[in-house]
């Protein structure tokens, strides 16, 4: 029964973190395939670059609540069972919708988004203190530099020495470092942008 629960928590989650909300909004208020355009990515920096703050905005809130609603389903769920188990299923779930967004279902696994928002999303439920430190540390990051990338990069690597200082959860911080270095993976091109100084700063579209 619970293994059964399990598989469906990470299928649903998964699936949900797996809808393309910045494609389904870059159309809807400016006709834009982000595929085809900016850095082809589909999250809500480049729905923002490419089509304005509308669908940057509206991606950037669905994305997180893809990853939140998810994993408040699975502590609702696991609210009775053992503290280590009720982490493991938190956490299961949180993987599954970052991993979705990563590897969108619904676009042959192709053309998916970095995986911030969504794992914001999925960590304001397991510790809202280690998001809110993350989003200040990407503000100073991003302003400093005047690029968002910077201050993605910057929070992703706090956010398992955060949620293991803010937690003391070894449960919690493993399956944080694992969606870390998801991220950090999917970064990659901007990494290289950087390296050579040809990263889009905020003002560029």
């Amino acid at each position: 029964m619970m293994i059964t629960t399990i598989l469906f928590l990470c299928i649903f989650a998964f699936f949900l973190g797996s809808i393309p909300f910045g494609l389904i909004f870059a159309r809807m208020f400016s006709g834009i395939d982000l595929r085809k355009t900016g850095s082809g990515n589909i999250g809500a920096t480049n729905a923002r670059r490419a089509g304005g703050w509308k669908p940057g905005i509206a991606t950037l809130a669905c994305d997180m609540l893809k990853g939140a609603g998810p994993v408040l389903l699975a502590a609702f769920i696991a609210k009775d069972l053992s503290p280590a188990l009720k982490e493991t299923i938190m956490g299961l779930t949180a993987v599954a919708a970052v991993y979705g967004h990563l590897f969108p279902v619904y676009l042959k696994f192709k053309a998916s988004g970095k995986g911030v928002a969504t794992a914001a999303g999925c960590f304001w439920v397991i510790s809202p203190a280690t998001v809110g430190l993350a989003v200040i540390l990407f503000l100073i990051t991003a302003t400093a530099t005047r690029r968002v990338s910077p201050g993605s990069l910057a929070a992703t690597a706090f956010l398992p020495m955060g949620t293991f200082w803010l937690t003391g959860s070894l449960i919690f911080t493993g399956f944080s470092l694992i969606i870390a270095l998801a991220i950090i993976f999917r970064h990659k091109d901007n990494i290289k942008r950087l390296l050579a100084g040809t990263e889009p700063t905020l003002r560029n579209k």
